[in-house]
């Protein structure tokens, strides 16, 4: 029998309601909460609050809790870790947890180049920051090359690359300089597969022509599915050209997989979608990396990664307890959780389109493995964005026990655990169903 939410109290609960008072006192303002859940503890994909309510999340901590909530392997290596040694920096020192998870990584076909090596983090952003760095020590070049809609993290650097949302960038600047946004391709708007990589690709090259010097770009930075932008998958053919391009050019190639690695979209690395002549120079990745615990890793080839020591550290990058995290995350994933999300991507994909692709106010739902968006619109001739809508939906979602986000300014996004199963796919479904007939009526 399939486990459906349960809600024991209206929401927020009491228990909940304290919480958020105490929260709301002393936290920053500056945190972007969608609704009142207050998680008090979770497994799998289930989170319960502490008035008892139960709700199926199709969150995972936005992309993070790649092996579901507190797996006990996971839970068990952080135990066992903690236990034995919490803190040396690997910056400095050597600790053996810390070579495994680079060996596996290393070893995880992320990047072009017969050898590779692994920086670590604490953060997406501080991975792209590193990778930043790497590309100007690498090339000698200045310049950068972003897209719109991207999203890279909040750091100066990171937040520079960043195309998201104005809030995230006003008040903020002078930003980093040198750094160019350009037209990520949308097939959904710009004319199909073929039209969007020929517009993109041809509006870099435009850029080239008039703006921005090529021989002055180190490294162009792309997320091989766009994540905070809208779960926009881009054409093969767009990251073949692009890797061209930037060959054409010298200039280095940057896969943010901070959202779309660690297995997330039914293989490792998303790029492997596309072919081995998509391969990166350089490849960022966290959230899914350890499981919930605080890790990133930036890597690169040995050819590529040649940096002097104290070029760039991290005191607290790639501590033992997330390393031990990770490396049980990792093994988990290649032991079936990578198959899982192609298998039950597909299933939950197909879900959806069953039941909602008709509606008349969903315009998409796109995805690979447990990426998946549904993109509503105000109408699907005109494909006007349906913000509002979207934001109603997330919320009476909520309010039924179903945690969802929104990514872009339209679309709800479906990023689960890695151990989703069917059962809870098809409960998902159906009150996403049903919370956007009542929102859309």
């Amino acid at each position: 029998m399939s486990r459906h939410p349960v809600l024991r109290t209206p929401l927020p609960g009491p228990k909940a309601k304290e919480a958020i008072a105490r929260s709301e006192a002393t936290t920053s303002p500056s945190y972007t909460r969608d609704y009142p859940l207050v998680a008090d503890h979770a497994h799998g994909c289930w989170i319960t609050d502490p008035d008892g309510n139960e709700f199926l999340d199709m969150t995972s901590g936005i992309a993070v809790c790649a092996t579901g909530h507190t797996h006990e392997k996971v839970v068990a290596a952080i135990q066992k870790q903690a236990a034995e040694l919490i803190h040396m920096s690997g910056t400095d020192f050597y600790y053996e947890v810390q070579a495994q998870i680079a060996d596996r990584i290393a070893n995880s076909r992320a990047v072009r180049g017969e050898k590779a090596r692994v920086y670590f983090g604490n953060s997406g952003a501080e991975a792209n920051e590193a990778a930043m760095k790497l590309a100007r020590y690498h090339t000698g070049r200045q310049r950068f090359i972003a897209f719109l809609g991207a999203f890279h993290g909040r750091t100066y650097g990171a937040l520079s690359l960043t195309g998201s949302k104005v809030r995230q960038r006003e008040r903020f600047g002078p930003l980093l300089p040198g750094i160019t946004h350009a037209v990520y391709p949308d097939p959904l708007r710009q004319g199909g597969a073929e039209a969007s990589t020929r517009f993109a690709i041809g509006h870099i090259q435009e850029l080239f022509r008039t703006t921005v010097p090529p021989n002055e770009v180190a490294a162009i930075f792309v997320e091989p599915i766009q994540g905070e932008g809208g779960y926009i998958v881009p054409p093969d053919a767009f990251l073949r050209e692009l890797r061209a391009l930037c060959d054409e050019h010298g200039i280095l190639l940057v896969y943010d997989e901070v959202q779309s690695g660690m297995g997330r979209t039914g293989k490792l690395w998303a790029w492997h979608h596309a072919g081995d002549d998509t391969a990166p120079d350089i490849l960022t990745c966290a959230k899914g990396i350890a499981s919930g615990m605080p890790l990133s890793a930036m890597v690169a080839s040995d050819k590529i990664m040649k940096w002097l020591p104290g070029s760039h550290a991290s005191t607290f990058g790639g501590n033992p307890v997330c390393c031990a995290a990770a490396v049980a995350t990792y093994d988990l994933l290649q032991d079936g959780l990578i198959d899982n999300a192609a298998k039950i991507g597909a299933f939950l994909q197909k879900t959806l389109r069953e039941s909602v692709g008709d509606h008349p106010a969903v315009a998409d739902v796109r995805g690979r493995g447990l990426m998946i968006a549904v993109e509503l619109v105000k109408d699907k001739k005109s494909l006007a964005r349906a913000s509002e809508l979207r934001n109603q939906i997330v919320l009476d979602a909520f309010e039924e026990g179903l945690l969802l986000l929104g990514c872009g300014p339209n679309c709800v996004r479906f990023c689960p655990a890695l151990v989703l199963n069917e059962d809870e796919a098809v409960v998902a479904t159906q009150i996403f169903t049903d919370v956007l007939r009542a929102a859309a009526a």
